[in-house]
């Protein structure tokens, strides 16, 4: 059978190994048989509840449980669009993205305070089902599901990423997307029956579609818990893993902590895939030295281009690896069934420029068709011409907005073209934290930056006008208005901002004001950021 929708490639293993583990979640192990069952029961709890018709787009407010895994199943075998919705993350935002992908069902773990999801103000009333892990094993199947019918043309999931004016674009990713996205992993990492995959991207991070090529490949699928992730040498021996995707956050946590101990790593771990932010060599250096026999790969990929559309491998060999100019590793090379071209400024092939792509896993476009515009280029070899709006077509090249350049033989990612930026595997618009901090902290002027920590990982800061903030305090009210992994660890009141000779808010000297502030050691910040004891479990979600 060739698995052409992500429900296809699951039932195929579920029919070749029906014994063998698929979940680990918990205290709760599941085979491919009984998830299947499960996810079956879950689909015709749905159809019940749903007037006995199958929803088209069905929102996900659960993560890291039972749940959230037996209803991305069930959604897939109805045919529907998943809208991974975060639980960590304000309710007001979730209850958004559900409204704007059309969410006709909400699936929720019943921690998650499902049964507030609704928006009387755009008249939006999803049907709500909530569950927690036992009810997987406990659901009864009553009546018969309507023959499969997802065609390769269906929308398979619908994510979306922060935007400057605080709206969310929608990004769909078709089931034609991802098969093969999912064939290239299968075979580049070797999956088969056996192998055991940390899960524990959330399911709002494209990441997270990695657990689908350890379902497609007859694999287990291990879904750690925030503790665990505070020690991931112990982690990783205690579950036996041997493929792992991962931010590099996670290495720098880990030492902040102390917990990357190289006494008690585990040896089975043969793939460490880092992708959703720069790696760096000394990332990769410390990894190995915890892992030695892991073979790491550094993924590269916007949401929009299906997970991640370059990869590099580390050589084994110290020797050979690379000496970039910036100390990150290498995206490498765009996979060879994908286009890509590198434009300067002016629309022209250049050896230094944005990147941009086109091919079998590029989307169609997003959500709301008004944000296409000047998100995609048509090149005719010569000169690239922006498109201003209407149909995107297969020959649009999708533009990512990264700025790259080759060295060594090899794709190096320079930084953004945009204020865009990435922080713990997540995109972060700035002016979506600037709005925030303006709207909820009183601020008169407010500019975002992403300060690069000494492991090489993001930290958000905001140089402000108005009265000082309490950097605790200040955190703990965004907490209801953003994303996390979107809050900034570091406030800095200035008397007004400066600006550069075009009047422009100059950021590189806001940037050498925080950097001034860490020298003379005094600098307006938490005393340890969003790692502090009452914090750090959402930290870790991130990862």
């Amino acid at each position: 059978m060739v698995a052409t929708t992500l429900y296809d490639g699951f039932a195929d293993m579920a029919d070749r190994y029906p014994d063998a583990t698929a979940l680990e979640v918990r205290q709760l192990a599941l085979t491919y048989r009984e998830l299947r069952e499960a996810a079956l029961a879950l689909a015709t709890w749905i159809l019940t509840e749903h007037s006995g018709t199958a929803p088209t787009t069905v929102g996900l407010l659960a993560d890291h449980s039972a749940p959230a895994y037996v209803g991305y199943l069930a959604a897939q075998r109805l045919g529907a669009a998943v809208v991974p919705l975060n639980p960590r993350f304000p309710l007001e935002g979730n209850i958004e993205r559900a409204r704007l992908a059309s969410a006709e069902v909400v699936l929720a773990d019943r921690s998650s305070g499902g049964g507030k999801f609704h928006d009387e103000a755009n008249h939006f009333r999803p049907t709500v089902i909530e569950l927690a892990d036992p009810d997987v094993v406990a659901l009864a199947r009553c009546g018969g599901l309507p023959p499969y019918t997802a065609r390769p043309e269906d929308v398979a999931y619908i994510l979306f990423t922060s935007g400057s004016t605080g709206r969310p674009k929608g990004v769909p990713i078709r089931q034609r997307n991802l098969q093969p996205w999912l064939r290239n992993m299968i075979n580049r990492y070797q999956t088969r029956p056996g192998i055991r995959f940390s899960q524990n991207c959330d399911l709002s991070f494209d990441a997270s579609l990695f657990f689908f090529a350890a379902w497609w490949s007859g694999g287990t699928v291990v879904v750690p818990q925030n503790a665990d992730l505070m020690s991931p040498a112990d982690y990783a021996a205690d579950k036996r893993i041997t493929h792992w995707f991962l931010v590099p956050s996670i290495v720098d946590i880990a030492q902040r902590l102390g917990t990357l101990d190289e006494r008690s790593a585990s040896r089975l771990l043969r793939y460490s895939v880092f992708g959703g932010e720069q790696l760096t060599l000394q990332h990769s250096e410390t990894w190995l030295r915890v892992f030695p026999r892991t073979e790491i790969d550094n993924g590269y990929g916007p949401t929009e281009l299906t997970i991640t559309c370059a990869s590099y491998r580390l050589p084994g060999d110290p020797g050979d690896r690379p000496r970039t100019s910036n100390g990150a590793v290498p995206i490498g090379q765009v996979y060879p069934y994908l286009e890509h071209v590198v434009l300067d400024e002016s629309g022209h092939a250049a050896a230094e420029g944005e990147l941009c792509v086109r091919g079998s896993q590029r989307f169609d476009g997003y959500l709301d068709p008004s944000d296409n515009a000047d998100r995609f280029v048509i090149f005719d070899g010569i000169r690239a011409i922006p498109h201003e709006g209407g149909p995107v077509s297969p020959r649009h090249w999708y533009r990512t907005g990264d700025v790259v350049r080759t060295e060594q033989g090899q794709l190096l990612c320079l930084g953004r073209l945009d204020d865009q930026v990435k922080v713990s595997g997540y995109r972060v618009e700035l002016g979506e934290v600037e709005t925030a901090v303006r709207r909820h902290l009183g601020a008169a002027q407010a500019v975002a930056i992403a300060l690069t920590s000494p492991g090489g990982s993001s930290v958000l800061a905001v140089a402000h006008t108005g009265e000082a903030l309490d950097a605790q305090d200040a955190i703990r009210r965004l907490r209801a208005h953003l994303p996390v992994h979107a809050i900034p660890r570091r406030f800095l009141p200035l008397t007004e901002l400066p600006v550069n000779v075009n009047g422009k808010v100059d950021r590189w000297r806001i940037t050498q004001m925080f950097e001034a502030s860490d020298g003379a050691g005094n600098g307006p910040q938490t005393s340890s950021g969003l790692l502090s004891t009452g914090d750090r479990r959402h930290s870790v979600a991130d990862i």
